[in-house]
């Protein structure tokens, strides 16, 4: 992965924020990965699902 700009936030002052920080991001992330898996799994079962035409 690319490193990161951190002049756009804040510098976070203690170890806690930076966690904080940090675990925020990766959720976000795991989020949009399982949103993207989704679609493509209903994408794949509605696609086979069209195959007859």
């Amino acid at each position: 992965m690319a490193p990161e700009d951190n002049s756009s936030c804040e510098p976070c002052k203690t170890f806690g924020q930076k966690c904080s920080h940090v675990l925020k991001k990766q959720r976000a992330k795991f989020y949009i990965l399982r949103r993207c898996i989704a679609l493509l799994v209903c994408w794949r079962d509605n696609n086979h699902d069209c195959k007859d035409f």
